[in-house]
């Protein structure tokens, strides 16, 4: 069965073609956002519905010349349902419903982080059930026990600030563009490490929650009222961005220990982090787990990791997709990741 996924959750327009017999990813395509969003500093959710409106015919199209597919041939519609933006979820839900529609297929709801944790699942080594999954995003730090495809349990998550959230505020307080992410990560490398100490909050508590709003604060206090200089602002960099590896590297490390598990799988837009792979790397060696991750192009939001989670969907559940006479749908911009088991 062929399905067509499709991610369109925040600032990027993801399609994808995936083979759910042959378990292969045959061809995707992700349009950013960010070139028109970096004059706002962040996302602007009615720019995003509109952006994602113009973007998905063309990418449909894209991804079934690039596999020399026809529309016809696809057996499913795969789309995010949530959690994000209510309107960039409406423009994706809206063309999968129109198109499964009109080709008489089924349109298949996925849990957007759901995606993200699975996405591993696509790339040469994939893990094995179970495992841990760190999910850390711009809007997502969470820890999850991962039993089986469609069983999730929630360890831990951050009480305030995302992961991701803290790095665009730190960017923003060091004057660097939009994303923050990327930017401050980079700008870390040229910083000297100890030349400043920032508090590592709730490394040493009991629970597996995380909390990043005071670490950013950390860093407003610090760089408040000092004149530019490039290598304070690097150091201030080095100094957040070994703060918040060591509490996630931490944090993963006594989730593995509490439930015994040996594998960790971490997704999302941070876990591209170098200095994240880098520090988790180490640990592994030295606590004896493995590190899975997504392939890199597949670490921000993308349609196949939608598709795959549709695919495994159908599989775990045994059913045969088909229509049916209602077609209403609805998106959930909230939506608990436990409330999909």
């Amino acid at each position: 069965m062929l399905i067509l996924g499709i991610e369109s959750s925040c600032d990027e327009t993801g399609l994808a073609l995936y083979d759910a017999t042959a378990g292969k990813l045959l061809a995707h395509a992700i349009h950013s956002q960010v070139a028109m969003h970096e004059a706002y500093g962040g996302v602007v959710p009615e720019l995003a519905s509109r952006d994602h409106i113009r973007r998905l015919v063309p990418l449909a199209r894209g991804v079934l010349g690039q596999a020399g597919r026809r529309v016809e041939e696809l057996g499913a519609i795969a789309y995010t349902q949530g959690p994000g933006l209510a309107g960039a979820l409406l423009a994706g839900a809206a063309f999968a419903h129109g198109l499964a529609f009109a080709l008489g297929v089924p349109a298949i709801g996925v849990h957007h982080m759901e995606g993200h944790l699975l996405s591993p699942m696509l790339s040469a080594r994939p893990p094995k059930f179970p495992f841990i999954a760190l999910l850390v995003s711009g809007g997502h730090t969470q820890l999850m026990k991962v039993t089986a495809a469609g069983s999730y349990e929630l360890l831990g998550e951050t009480l305030d600030d995302a992961a991701g959230e803290a790095f665009d505020k730190t960017a923003k307080l060091l004057g660097l563009g939009y994303p923050g992410g990327p930017a401050v990560s980079k700008l870390a490398e040229s910083g000297v490490p100890g030349r400043h100490k920032l508090p590592r909050p709730m490394i040493n508590s009991d629970d597996l929650d995380f909390s990043f709003s005071g670490l950013k604060t950390a860093v407003l206090t610090l760089v408040r009222g000092r004149e530019p200089d490039p290598q304070f602002h690097a150091d201030v960099a080095r100094a957040f961005v070994d703060a918040a590896v060591e509490v996630l590297v931490a944090k993963c490390v006594k989730a593995l220990k509490k439930t015994g598990m040996k594998s960790l799988v971490v997704a999302g837009g941070v876990g591209a982090n170098k200095q994240l792979r880098a520090a988790l790397g180490t640990a592994a060696a030295e606590k004896g787990f493995e590190v899975f991750y997504p392939e890199p192009e597949l670490c921000t939001d993308n349609g196949a990791m939608i598709a795959c989670a549709a695919a495994l969907s159908l599989h775990r559940r045994n059913l045969a997709p088909t229509t049916g006479a209602n077609t209403g749908f609805s998106v959930h911009p909230r939506w608990n990741l436990e409330e999909i088991t």
